[in-house]
């Protein structure tokens, strides 16, 4: 398809919504839709133990202590070939 084409296309658009329509049970229809699509869903099991899952590592992590980690690493010949703390906030 050419870009004459689709912009031809695009100017000749006109808007149509089930919204306009004079029949009042299509209306509705529309509407329920619609809000059926904010009101909020009922969740599966699984995505409710996801929340709990997430909160309640959320809440041990803000009400344990801090940790120290340390990494230390070694050469096949003896000597330190890496190290890295994390922590000490």
């Amino acid at each position: 398809m050419s870009e004459q084409t689709s912009l031809r296309e695009l100017a000749n658009f006109v808007a149509r919504s089930s919204m306009l329509s004079e029949d009042m049970a299509t209306r509705n229809r529309v509407l329920a839709g619609v809000t059926g699509r904010l009101l909020p869903r009922k969740r599966s099991v699984g995505e409710l133990l996801g929340v709990v899952l997430a909160l309640s590592a959320r809440t041990r992590r803000m009400v344990q202590s801090p940790v120290r980690i340390e990494v230390d690493v070694f050469s096949p010949g003896g000597g330190r070939a890496l190290k890295m703390t994390f922590g000490d906030r």
